[in-house]
């Protein structure tokens, strides 16, 4: 399984990136961001996926800081709620500086070009703070917890950001998707899709919480951001 060793922004440790390199020059790079359950093998699909596209993709490890190389199966009720228990203890300002390491690493990897990010569930969050707060040229969010917390940021976001968001989300209540609306519609740089019907986890790659269709339309919406919006 290839990888990359990235160093922390600041200067506390390094660790690992899930890397899958295209066929030939990459056309840009993506970083793919993780769920609660870790560079799992759903979120290793992902970057291969991507890479087949044509782009150099990474995965960090952003629960290094907690315990290195956690995998958890979100089907095994136990797993699903050590995930839980990690997002509780996840340091998500040293995570986005983590993403900004990773966004460097993959810019200087794929000879400059441009970076974008795609994230689920946690990484839907992250990804949404990473476009507020880093230079990544374009992100991506899928089904993201707890953005009605993250207004505040929204001045920050100078580049597009695409939210899948799944409209019986149970860890995203209708009050929270209205005020996603409420502060979001009119950005110019924010596009939100909303997928009636389906809840958290639609887009996964495998496992009980996929739901075909709107993972199809969903990650159909993306590959046309990408290549807008990267190359």
């Amino acid at each position: 399984m290839a990888s990359v060793t990235i160093e922390s922004l600041d200067g506390s440790g390094s660790f690992e990136a899930y890397r899958a390199d295209p066929e030939g020059k990459p056309r840009g790079a993506i970083v793919v961001i993780q769920e609660v359950f870790g560079v799992n093998t759903g979120i290793r699909a992902k970057c291969d996926y991507w890479a087949s596209k044509g782009y150099l993709t990474l995965a960090p490890d952003l629960f290094w800081r907690i315990e290195p190389g956690i995998e958890l199966d979100p089907d095994v009720p136990e797993e699903m709620q050590r995930g839980l228990d990690l997002f509780g203890r996840f340091d998500q300002d040293k995570g986005i500086a983590d993403i900004e390491a990773t966004i460097r690493e993959a810019r200087d990897l794929a000879g400059s070009r441009k970076v974008g990010v795609t994230g689920y569930c946690l990484g839907g969050r992250l990804a949404y703070m990473t476009a507020a707060r880093t230079d990544a040229d374009v992100s991506v969010g899928y089904y993201a917890v707890g953005i009605d917390n993250l207004l505040g940021e929204k001045h920050g976001i100078a580049n597009p950001l695409m939210l899948h968001i799944a409209g019986d989300d149970g860890f995203v209540p209708k009050d929270v998707q209205a005020k996603m609306h409420e502060g979001l519609d009119d950005h110019p740089k924010v596009t939100l899709h909303v997928y009636s019907g389906e809840d958290h986890g639609f887009a996964t790659e495998m496992g009980k919480r996929r739901s075909e269709a709107a993972a199809q339309l969903a990650d159909s919406r993306t590959e046309a951001f990408f290549a807008e919006h990267i190359g």
